[in-house]
């Protein structure tokens, strides 16, 4: 069974998706429609802006969820069985699946990262990388922790990000090394995603979503939050609302898929990173990027 993932921010780089336009009539058709609803040519900043430009929130977003939708429609031989995005990876596949249009889930999209950055300047908060210690060493910390810090990112077995407050994560990061983490590391990120922090911006994509027409996708969609398929649109939708202050599941997504019986796994957009995960947890299922 072929399993198409998406990746999330993070994987972006300048002249993303420039040899997509350059090269094809449909790609160039769409990213000129995506300049014309978000209200500025993203287009720019993508081919031709700098890296300070791709790591705001409200351009990363939308950048990546151009470069792999529209990746995704120039494939000959899309058909995925099961399909799954990083985070906001999640939306692309979702578009790329049937499930949203393009255009709302451009929309969508630029609406989360746009709410996402409002509630980070609203708290200064972080992320930290921590390798080398089993989810249940690095749940035990973090719930011992009095200020907010959760895990964030079940990334591949011994690799977990934690997500929460500025205080949060600088004690977290102490206890979890004399836990014996090998590493861990403060992110450069713009704030805690996927945590409690978030809840303003889901509650303003809340409405957003919910306002917005979902269909049944062409094929089951695992989602970040429980790591299970689904192929029913109002699931999804809830599912898709919890999703900015849940944690992402991509450890157990990868051993679904596999257990589901996945035999590719293709990553659709910009980057490799979601290939490297899944060689930390089944070496022997191929991997490439489209």
């Amino acid at each position: 069974m072929k399993a198409y993932v998406f990746p999330g921010q993070g994987a972006q780089f300048v002249g993303m998706g420039k040899d997509l336009y350059d090269n094809y009539p449909v790609a160039k058709e769409l990213f000129e429609k995506a300049n014309d609803i978000l209200g500025f040519r993203i287009t720019d900043l993508m081919f031709e802006g700098t890296e300070d430009d791709l790591k705001q929130t409200k351009v990363t977003q939308p950048a990546i969820f151009l470069h792999s939708v529209i990746l995704a429609k120039t494939l000959e031989d899309f058909k995925p069985d099961m399909v799954a995005g990083h985070s906001l990876g999640e939306f692309s596949a979702l578009v790329a699946n049937g499930a949203l249009s393009f255009e709302d889930g451009l929309k969508l999209v630029y609406q989360r990262a746009m709410a996402m950055q409002k509630a980070c300047e609203t708290e200064p908060s972080t992320m930290a990388a921590i390798i080398g210690l089993e989810d249940k060493v690095v749940e035990d910390v973090c719930n011992d922790i009095d200020d907010v810090v959760v895990p964030a990112n079940y990334n591949c077995p011994g690799q977990l990000v934690i997500s929460g407050s500025m205080k949060g994560i600088e004690v977290a990061c102490e206890n979890l090394k004399e836990a014996g983490a090998k590493r861990a590391l403060p992110l450069k990120v713009g704030g805690a995603f996927h945590s409690p922090l978030m809840e303003p911006a889901r509650v303003e994509l809340a409405e957003a979503i919910n306002s917005t027409n979902f269909n049944k996708p062409e094929c089951p969609v695992y989602q970040n939050v429980d790591a299970k398929p689904y192929t029913d649109a109002a699931q999804i939708k809830e599912n898709l609302i919890k999703q900015l202050t849940s944690s992402v599941k991509w450890t157990y997504i990868m051993q679904n898929m596999i257990a589901d019986g996945m035999t590719s796994y293709t990553e659709v957009g910009p980057g490799t990173v979601l290939q490297g995960l899944l060689k930390k947890v089944d070496r022997q299922i191929p991997t490439q990027s489209a």
